[in-house]
């Protein structure tokens, strides 16, 4: 798979080539190591108790609700390995593109949100006696395969026009990416039954878009507080005002649209 657009790569651009940034290796690294862990007698409770399970809302382990995505699940085989490649190649575009702070920060949100969407929906299902969807909730959103539903959403926002070779044949817009992740996932729940992992992919596919789109969440959001700021800032000038008893100059653009917002 590969592309083909004019957009501006940032230092390294994406792919297989360039400089690989350090927090990705230690991502990898994170990963292939939980996931290693599982299979040892001594270790395997480590794993377990970090992966999200009914134990957050049964025993209070509300940790499992930011620590799932970083253990790695499934079978020692090349599946997984090719699991990690393709986590490598598209974590490390999103990494020059954001930088690292923001890497993080996008993964610990966009994960945390796909929780706490799952589990409310688990939560919902048990309250009305619902046990008809699968016997294992939670199956289809641990470890890489949450990781690689929000960074493939992510590199479908942020590269939309370019156009992606799939399988290194059949061409198609990035953005087309988003529906194939959503259609992959429901093929997940038709086999696992698993309604909560479905809608909690859904969930985190979903704020990746509203988090880096154009006008998103991300830009509303730093709106908001900009906006919070100014009006706060004015309510002090006039509680100033009245308690010095002195004439304060009326900034310029103040009765028009707030400088703040953009």
């Amino acid at each position: 798979m590969y592309s083909r657009s004019g957009m501006r790569q940032g230092p390294g651009g994406g792919g297989l080539t360039g400089p690989v940034p350090r927090d990705i290796w230690i991502l990898l690294g994170i990963v292939f190591a939980t996931f290693s862990l599982q299979f040892f007698e001594t270790t395997a409770w480590i794993s377990n108790h970090l992966r999200l399970t009914p134990e957050v809302w049964q025993r209070g382990f509300l940790w499992q609700l930011v620590t799932y995505e970083f253990v790695g699940t499934g079978a020692p085989d090349l599946w997984f390995m090719i699991g990690l490649l393709i986590l490598f190649m598209f974590s490390r575009d999103l990494m020059v593109r954001v930088g690292a702070r923001e890497f993080w920060k996008f993964l610990i949100l966009a994960s945390g949100c796909a929780a706490l969407i799952a589990v409310s929906v688990q939560l919902l299902m048990v309250a009305v006696g619902v046990t008809s969807f699968g016997t294992v909730p939670f199956v289809l959103m641990q470890g890489q395969h949450i990781l690689l539903a929000i960074l493939i959403a992510a590199f479908a926002v942020l590269n939309a026009n370019a156009t992606i070779y799939l399988f290194f044949v059949l061409p198609m817009p990035a953005r087309w990416f988003i529906l194939l992740e959503l259609l992959f996932a429901f093929l997940g729940f038709l086999s696992t039954r698993d309604l909560a992992g479905f809608l909690g992919i859904s969930g985190a596919v979903g704020f990746s878009v509203a988090y880096l789109g154009r006008g998103g969440l991300k830009r509303n959001l730093n709106n908001a507080y900009l906006r919070a700021r100014y009006q706060i800032y004015r309510a002090r000038l006039a509680w100033m005002k009245r308690r010095s008893r002195l004439h304060v100059v009326k900034p310029v653009d103040e009765d028009k649209q707030d400088p703040w917002i953009h």
